[in-house]
């Protein structure tokens, strides 16, 4: 049986102990500029008194615990690197640490010394959104909209989050006819395009303006800033409503699942931490591990696993907030 070659060094060089963190959708506090610190998320943490003894230092990608139990247990060192963390973690050795490293964001197993093929799978791709500066406000608001519409509640969404909203379903004319309408603002609060939800299978699912740019906004994000800085962040409209019906008002949508550099500089400006909750499928996982690379330079992040083969939307209200909000369980 051929082994997976593993280039510890690219691995050390590519995934910082902040990505590693989000993984485990752990969320550290910000000390100062190079160091973040919180509980110790370690199996062998026993120390009652030791609350906040684990502490990362973001430029060196180094951590430590210095409760007497992990030091007991790691035979008398304090810390490691990003593979330590994995292994103590996963309670498995650093070849294998580096592997679920490698497994989990993309990276290549087969990488050369050079780890190129690391960057390439990290790095975001072209942003569209540096080809335009704005969307332009709509001159013109659609009327008549049902917000009580069968489709909604068939969704889950009721009555109030439809019309806090402002969607329902449309019967004018236009390209928008027939479609659940979706009112998309921008971080300013003025009206900048319509989505238009399909009923049932038709094609395309969703439709858009023509010339409007999901790059350059971030749907909700409008009233997500009047809630605190710590932001949910989800893929699609009707993961952004049922969060919102589970009482977490901070939420955004990124009408997709990849993020922009607009969209990057939108969270950091707003927010100081974040929590990722995208669909559970093969896209989402993929989109979650690079996303968190995008992001944990900015913002503490931490990522939620949604169950395999579900969506936030279709998740009771419970299960939404267990998952983004463990602390306050």
């Amino acid at each position: 049986m051929t082994r997976s070659w593993v280039d510890f060094r690219a691995v050390k060089a590519n995934i910082s102990m902040e990505m590693a963190l989000a993984q485990y959708g752990i969320m550290l506090h910000r000390v100062n500029r190079c160091h973040i610190r919180g509980r110790c998320p370690l199996p062998t943490h026993a120390s009652k008194n030791s609350v906040q003894s684990f502490i990362v230092n973001t430029e060196k990608n180094a951590w430590a615990c210095h409760s007497s139990s992990c030091v007991s247990a790691r035979g008398g060192r304090l810390g490691g690197n990003v593979l330590d963390f994995v292994a103590s973690m996963e309670t498995c050795s650093i070849r294998a640490a580096a592997l679920r490293l490698q497994d989990w964001l993309g990276m290549n197993s087969d990488l050369g010394s050079s780890g190129a093929a690391v960057h390439a799978a990290t790095e975001p791709p072209a942003d569209p959104s540096r080809n335009g500066d704005s969307n332009r406000p709509l001159p013109f608001t659609l009327t008549g909209i049902d917000s009580r519409h069968p489709y909604l509640r068939e969704r889950g969404i009721s009555p109030e989050t439809a019309q806090h909203f402002g969607i329902g379903w449309f019967p004018g004319k236009g390209s928008m006819a027939g479609r659940i309408v979706i009112p998309i603002h921008n971080e300013d609060g003025t009206l900048v395009a319509y989505a238009g939800r399909a009923l049932g299978q038709a094609e395309p699912k969703y439709r858009f303006p023509t010339r409007f740019r999901k790059s350059l906004v971030l749907f909700n994000l409008c009233r997500a800033v009047h809630h605190g800085k710590r932001v949910v962040i989800v893929e699609g409209f009707f993961d952004c409503f049922k969060v919102r019906q589970a009482g977490i008002r901070c939420a955004v949508a990124l009408m997709g699942c990849s993020l922009s550099r607009r969209q990057a500089d939108l969270l950091e400006q707003h927010f100081s931490e974040a929590v990722l909750l995208l669909d559970g499928d093969k896209a989402g996982r993929a989109a979650s591990a690079t996303i968190a690379a995008q992001l944990v330079p900015k913002l503490s992040t931490r990522l939620v696993r949604v169950p395999e083969g579900s969506q936030p939307d279709q998740l009771s209200e419970d299960q939404i907030r267990c998952l983004c909000i463990p602390d306050y369980f």
